[in-house]
């Protein structure tokens, strides 16, 4: 148990890190007005043009309130807009505005910088290294619920013959 706390604890203050280190460089670009919550949902949608509402809280892993929320917030500032699908009216995808392009710029800017420190602090190999076991750990928990949703599917589905 103590290797999993400690596990989960080192992910979230490697999170925070990471995330005050973007915002930091951010802030020095001229984008003061944001949060580390936002953060994910605006590198998703940098790297994905128009996704649905519901693609990014399955990346990003937040609940549907938790978008709507967010989202409202991004768009009241003007980094994003958010329009009717053309295939589904009932879905909604999400869109950068012009400063929300200028942004993803920045962005991108603030990423390759902060990347770079990391090599040189942590060195290429070492951040390659961590990189494939934190993906091969997400790789198998993730797996994990999927076994154990698919479990209690298959239990409920015997209980009710």
């Amino acid at each position: 148990m103590k290797n999993v706390s400690a596990i989960g604890s080192l992910l979230k203050r490697i999170y925070r890190i990471y995330s005050n280190h973007i915002l930091s460089y951010l802030q020095d670009k001229g984008f003061t007005d944001l949060r580390p919550s936002f953060l994910e949902i605006l590198i998703y949608t940098c790297e994905n043009e128009g996704p649905t509402i519901k693609e990014i809280g399955g990346a990003c892993g937040l609940k549907k309130q938790t978008m709507t929320s967010h989202l409202n917030e991004l768009q009241k500032r003007g980094y994003i807009i958010r329009k009717s699908s053309e295939v589904d009216k009932r879905e909604q995808r999400v869109y950068l505005t012009e400063y929300g392009e200028k942004f993803k710029f920045s962005l991108y800017d603030v990423l390759e910088l902060i990347e770079n420190n990391y090599s040189r602090r942590i060195g290429e190999v070492e951040l390659e290294r961590i990189l494939s076991t934190l993906d091969n750990m997400h790789d198998k928990l993730n797996n994990v619920e999927r076994d154990t949703l698919e479990s209690r599917i298959q239990l409920n589905l015997s209980l009710d013959f």
